[in-house]
């Protein structure tokens, strides 16, 4: 997926100015608290039943009916897109600003070992195999924290300057190839062609930052995400005869060894990092045979469009001549147009809203990140109009973040406080943008 050039230059200075303000944190707003108190409990329910039944990307059927039926019963007129996205339109009474907030529904294909009373049990099939299901990624949160911020923001509407475009998204973890889904499949149905916000606002429930805290960074915050697969073709013969076949498993072996060389020898991480990891290999079905081939699948993170680049050009030139070593040969695609952008906040709309966040939980306990190697298809949105998308620290007081189990573990615990933080910042910074404050 080329980048645009208006994000380009955002990369050339790593340094971005982060004003923690001298003087006292900002005041939250207090109708703000009075439906945080009113609906905290609601939030919870919701994100435990979400929990409880998770849907894999591109299947979330129950959750985004549960999603409708909800903004049907707040009055709201919820469309349907991109199979299972949910979007809604709160309209305000009287004239401003329309921005847009995003969530998203999808768990993932991981067997939950966190021992919760309403831990998943649920199982599907991905990749033609039979997987446990979990919401190991926050989602669950997420849908949660905006279903309580649609009710609130409904219960004021009257007085509410502007429109707020409600977007429960599908499929952020990747659709299953070759589907299509997520963020770029909502745009692609017009998601923003009749109501074009001035600004799209989102959050994560994120692992690496303790409960209470809220991290946010002007600029670059997340990397590009890019999928590969390499085939690595051999001939099949007896285990007890390598040498009557080629062995695509040797072959790679080889390959996953030197390609580590791509990071590490061939590209500048003094500039900015850089990621190639393979996430699975599968080949041969018996102890004793050789197999025909081998499949490896993984992926690609970057910040910097040249060095996108240059890692996928390294990357086929070790899979082809490391196979042509054993004489095997290798087939490499990288799936440029099912990869996300980098996630780049607007730094001027980021500047603007720091108040918003601090009003929550206090300016000593928002912070800016270092960069971040995850990947968030909120990237895609965030080329259409200037965004902000935000960390909500979920693990417990008193445990580490940096040993925490991490978003996609299988023991991904959320410390259900982040909920009532999560909802509050949203709704802070709904509030303040229409409102015209901070600007």
């Amino acid at each position: 997926m080329p980048f645009p050039a208006r994000i380009v230059p955002l990369f050339a200075a790593m340094a971005f100015a982060f004003h923690a303000n001298a003087q006292e944190s900002p005041t939250q707003r207090a109708e703000v608290s009075a439906a945080a108190s009113k609906l905290d409990a609601k939030i919870v329910a919701w994100r435990r039943n979400f929990h409880a039944h998770p849907e894999l990307s591109n299947r979330e059927e129950r959750t985004s009916a549960k999603v409708a039926e909800h903004l049907r019963a707040l009055g709201l007129q919820p469309k349907i897109m991109a199979g299972h996205g949910v979007v809604a339109i709160i309209a305000g009474g009287k004239p401003g600003p329309k921005i847009a907030l995003r969530a998203d529904m999808d768990a993932l294909p991981v067997t939950e070992q966190t021992g919760l009373p309403f831990a998943s049990k649920a199982t599907s099939t991905y990749r033609g195999e039979n997987v446990g299901v979990m919401h190991a990624c926050g989602h669950d949160a997420h849908t949660g924290i905006l279903m309580g911020v649609a009710e609130a923001l409904v219960a004021m509407r009257k007085d509410l300057p502007g429109s707020v475009m409600l977007i429960f998204q599908p499929a952020e973890e990747g659709a299953p190839p070759p589907e299509e889904g997520g963020a770029s499949l909502m745009l692609k149905e017009g998601l923003f062609k009749d109501f074009k916000p001035e600004a799209v606002f989102g959050l994560h429930v994120f692992s690496s930052v303790q409960a209470g805290q809220i991290a946010v960074r002007q600029g670059p915050l997340m990397a590009a995400s890019d999928r590969f697969s390499i085939k690595v073709t051999g001939r099949q013969t007896h285990g007890s005869a390598p040498w009557n076949g080629i062995d695509p498993i040797v072959a790679a072996a080889d390959m996953i060894g030197t390609a580590q060389t791509i990071v590490s020898r061939r590209t500048n991480i003094a500039k900015l990092p850089a990621v190639v990891t393979f996430g699975a290999i599968k080949g041969g079905i018996r102890y004793n045979i050789i197999p025909d081939d081998v499949e490896m699948v993984g992926t690609i993170r970057t910040f910097d469009p040249k060095m996108r680049q240059q890692v996928f050009a390294d990357l086929r030139n070790v899979a082809e001549h490391t196979a042509a070593a054993h004489g095997a040969t290798a087939q490499t695609d990288i799936y440029e147009k099912d990869g996300n952008p980098p996630t780049v906040n607007d730094p001027a709309l980021t500047a603007r809203m720091l108040p918003s966040l601090q009003a929550v939980v206090g300016k000593d306990n928002v912070y800016e990140p270092p960069l971040q190697m995850g990947s968030e298809d909120f990237s895609l949105y965030a080329l259409e109009v200037p965004s902000m998308f935000f960390f909500v620290g979920s693990t417990s007081k008193g445990i580490d973040p940096a040993t925490a189990p991490s978003n996609h573990s299988p023991k991904f615990l959320l410390d259900e406080s982040s909920l009532d933080i999560g909802f509050r910042a949203l709704m802070e910074v709904t509030l303040d943008y229409l409102h015209g404050e901070n600007g």
